[in-house]
């Protein structure tokens, strides 16, 4: 089992920039990626950033050359830097941690509330 915890989330105006993070804990060997999604009022929930353990990165388009994914391995913990906030943004940021085992098991954490005002 992977516990995540999310931290880091809140009101920031437009233009802002905040970062959140997660902290993984438990079976964390078992991670070959995590990332984040974001899921806005009325809306599906959607991917944001996913990084692997071998340190390849991935971007949503409507998020590119804003937000940052980054990991530090020595306290388990991903960061997503987002920066040049907009209204759009905001939404309930979940972290997410996949283990490519037999079955692929996905892992969620409760999510953090970011909050972008115009």
């Amino acid at each position: 089992q992977v516990q995540l915890v999310e931290s880091g989330g809140g009101l920031v105006q437009a233009g802002g920039s905040l970062r959140v993070s997660c902290a993984a804990s438990g079976s964390i060997f078992s991670i070959n990626v995590m990332g984040w999604y974001r899921q806005a009022p009325g809306k599906q929930r959607e991917l944001v950033a996913t990084i692997t353990s071998g340190g390849s990165i991935s971007i949503a388009n409507a998020v590119r050359g804003r937000f940052i994914i980054s990991r530090d391995n020595a306290k388990n913990t991903v960061y997503l830097q987002m920066n040049s906030l907009k209204p759009e943004d905001t939404a309930v940021y979940y972290c997410n941690a996949v283990a490519y085992s037999v079955p692929r098991r996905d892992y969620w954490g409760k999510g953090t509330l970011v909050t972008v005002s115009s």
